[in-house]
């Protein structure tokens, strides 16, 4: 499916690089995407949005790609960001998923763009960092401990574990995803990395830091910061999914959230990874946000 890049201008004059894939006439869907992550087009989502008649709509966050960069930017930056994009679109209402590290953002566009936003899905999407009552690096690979514990250390600590490791990703190809990601996967995750799958994987994560680390690292800093919004005051219909086989994001984050943002509808799987919930259900997850959000599906 061909796709469109273009900029957008926010209030506060920045800029922001922005993809659209999909029918022109199409109800949007607003994805974001996992950290890190550049503005490369993900084919099963888009498919996925194309074949239920919605029009993918992606961003790069503040300081990745062509987005200017946001020092200090908060999880709640992006429901502001959203709705310059929404303007220039001239759309009014919008759906919208957040894979791994974008399942935050789409909550913040659930919690604070309650008028146009008709219902939301965090897929394996991390929970607050501070967040009473769950164990927040429990069952995570090591890579991503010693990640956030660094993130947790300050933006010095940060800024210098993610040199390193920008300089990997810079090079990375889809035969060398399974391997990149090394105790991030488990063995549902690798059976998945395959084909076109990894090569978007590896082209996404090469963009993300083409130009450094700085929107790896403000998405970071703004994980293990207040996010500058309560889950519990989302009032939209909102799904979370989240399997038990994901070393990237564990099952703990999404039980969580099931737990605390008010009438969620909860998707707790047995036998899914991180990857596998993007790569094979993702129709499955679009299907159940349209019912969320009282549409039905084009037939």
């Amino acid at each position: 499916m061909p796709s469109e890049h273009f900029p957008v201008g926010t209030p506060d004059g920045r800029q922001l690089e922005v993809l659209a894939a999909g029918p022109d006439d199409g109800l949007p869907l607003v994805f974001h995407p996992g950290t890190p992550s550049g503005l490369v087009a993900p084919g099963p989502v888009i498919a996925a949005a194309s074949a239920r008649g919605l029009r993918t709509v992606m961003y790069s966050r503040p300081g990745y790609g062509g987005s200017t960069p946001q020092p200090g930017r908060t999880v709640a930056a992006a429901a502001a960001d959203v709705a310059a994009i929404l303007d220039h679109l001239a759309a009014d209402r919008f759906l919208t998923a957040g894979w791994s590290g974008g399942g935050p953002h789409a909550l913040a566009c659930a919690a604070l763009l309650p008028g146009r936003c008709l219902a939301a899905a965090s897929v394996a999407g991390v929970a607050p960092y501070q967040a009473a009552g769950l164990d927040w690096l429990a069952g995570m690979g090591p890579e991503n401990i010693e990640e956030f514990s660094a993130a947790a250390a300050g933006e010095t600590t940060l800024t210098r574990f993610l040199a390193a490791a920008s300089a990997e990703v810079s090079e990375l190809t889809g035969a060398g995803v399974a391997a990149a990601l090394g105790g991030l996967v488990s063995a549902a995750d690798t059976a998945v990395l395959t084909g076109e799958f990894t090569d978007y994987l590896a082209a996404s994560f090469r963009a993300a830091v083409r130009g450094g680390p700085a929107g790896w690292s403000d998405d970071d800093l703004a994980f293990v910061r207040d996010w500058g919004f309560a889950v519990t005051a989302v009032s939209v219909p909102v799904a979370i999914w989240q399997g038990d086989q994901d070393r990237m994001v564990p099952f703990g984050h999404g039980a969580w959230l099931a737990g605390q943002v008010p009438g969620a509808r909860a998707h707790l799987l047995p036998g899914e990874g991180h990857l596998t919930l993007i790569s094979g259900m993702f129709g499955s997850i679009l299907d159940d946000l349209l019912d969320l959000a009282g549409q039905a599906r084009p037939t």
